[in-house]
């Protein structure tokens, strides 16, 4: 390997081995993104084509995605705690060129002949968003001319200021756009990458002492574990951060503000976005100046508010994208340009966007979006289940944890097995309450609301 494996075989005292950090340069790195690229197009993968990578992250998985784009090819980002029956869903629509699901045949790609490869990457990587429907959908980038490819790489580099003497700690999964889009930045830039193999308080605070990062991106939860007794980072010497990163859910005011004391003066940025695409940023000034924002619309973005109150951001050409085989869904998102992805909101007089709640049915539990859709879906073929409504009930750790309410003879054994067997853990209910009935509305909908502020401390 190219990049220097820095992964300590500690143990953490619960039995887990100490998460692997694995560090690459820029020059390693390009080194990598070649031999990737050219290993892809000599199995006759080309441009346009989608190639699956499920694997942990680490530092080459980063150099592979970025290889791949810049000779077209699109790597496609799968949850590698997937089970068997959730990948294979998702290999069926995206039709692959091929799959590298192991580290073996990661680092068999390593090892083919130089590709020449484009000066900045010419697309984005496929992502999988799930949908009011429980169908997850493929968000796909085009494939972009050299000028737009510049022009998109520039539209975060530049607004987060990354150089090449930005050293990033990555500690989330590598399957997010978020990660993926600030590592990439930086190393073509010039920069250094470090990854975590998994997120551990303690092995976050070991890779700072030791890396020395410049930037990082966290969602609330992994701040909220960074902080929980006993804090790991309280001994840890910040001062090297010139910029920290938060999104993913709503950040709870007194976890905003720890991080705030914890970092150096001005460092606190947050932003709005998702895997379809970026809305806002917002530093701690606007933040302290107007309590409760998300910032204002980034460069070249336009974002309003039409008459539902659903909020919709107008965006460069370089950035648009489509729902990956579903005409109907891309159409139903765009309007002129501007495209949503069905949150709730107001812009106030001068440009401060404000949340006021995401859609319905959507559960974000440390980060990561959950449709009950999916979850009821599976959950409605275990014997005895008459009816199901899955939701989210606050949580101090994740935010929001899962839970479902049922009627029917099923029991909670028989459901949660069922969710074993064909859902990932992220998306497997942590609570089970059996009622005699579920709230609906007149049109037979179910109430989640009512339902949540009903069993709101029963848990």
């Amino acid at each position: 390997m190219t990049w220097k494996d820095r992964g300590r075989n500690e143990s953490e005292g619960d039995g887990n081995i100490y998460p692997a950090l694995s560090v690459v340069t820029a020059a390693q790195s390009e080194a990598i993104q070649e031999r990737v690229a050219g290993a892809a197009l000599t199995r006759g993968i080309s441009l346009g084509d989608r190639l699956v990578l499920q694997l942990p992250p680490s530092a080459t998985l980063v150099c592979a995605v970025i290889g791949l784009l810049r000779v077209g090819i699109i790597p496609v980002m799968l949850n590698p705690g997937l089970v068997e029956q959730e990948t294979n869903r998702l290999l069926e629509d995206c039709r692959p060129s091929l799959v590298v699901n192991d580290e073996g045949l990661l680092s068999e790609l390593t090892q083919g002949p130089q590709a020449g490869l484009a000066p900045y990457p010419l697309s984005r990587p496929m992502h999988y968003t799930s949908g009011t429907t429980g169908q997850p959908k493929g968000v796909l980038a085009p494939i972009l001319a050299t000028a737009q490819a510049r022009q998109q790489l520039e539209d975060e580099a530049d607004l987060w200021g990354f150089t090449k003497d930005d050293r990033f700690l990555v500690v989330s999964p590598t399957h997010h756009s978020a990660p993926l889009r600030f590592a990439t930045c930086v190393l073509m830039r010039g920069g250094t990458v470090a990854v975590l193999s998994k997120f551990k308080p303690q092995a976050v605070a070991g890779a700072i002492e030791n890396f020395r990062p410049s930037a990082t991106f966290m969602v609330p939860t992994h701040l909220r574990r960074l902080f929980a007794p006993p804090s790991y980072l309280e001994s840890v010497d910040l001062s090297c951060f010139r910029i920290f990163l938060h999104a993913g859910e709503a950040c709870p005011p007194a976890i905003k503000l720890q991080a705030i004391a914890a970092f150096p003066p001005g460092t606190v940025h947050e932003f709005y976005g998702s895997t379809e695409g970026q809305f806002t940023s917002c530093t701690e000034a606007d933040w302290r100046s107007h309590p409760g924002t998300v910032g204002r619309s980034r460069p070249d973005r336009t974002i309003w508010v039409d008459d539902h109150g659903v909020i919709w951001c107008k965006v460069p050409s370089y950035a648009h994208f489509s729902y990956f085989g579903d005409p109907t869904k891309t159409s139903q998102c765009w309007r002129e340009g501007s495209f949503t992805v069905g949150d709730l909101g107001r812009v106030d007089d001068d440009g401060f966007v404000y949340l006021e709640g995401r859609r319905d049915d959507l559960v974000i539990s440390g980060g990561v979006n959950v449709y009950p859709a999916e979850v009821e879906a599976a959950l409605h073929a275990v014997d005895g289940v008459e009816a199901i409504a899955v939701f989210g009930l606050d949580d101090p750790e994740w935010g929001q944890k899962l839970c479902a309410a049922y009627v029917g003879d099923a029991d909670e054994i028989s459901l949660a097995s069922r969710a074993a067997e064909c859902l990932a853990p992220y998306k497997r209910p942590k609570d089970y309450f059996k009622l005699d009935s579920l709230p609906t509305t007149d049109t037979g909908k179910i109430k989640r609301s009512t339902l949540r502020e009903s069993l709101m401390g029963k848990s």
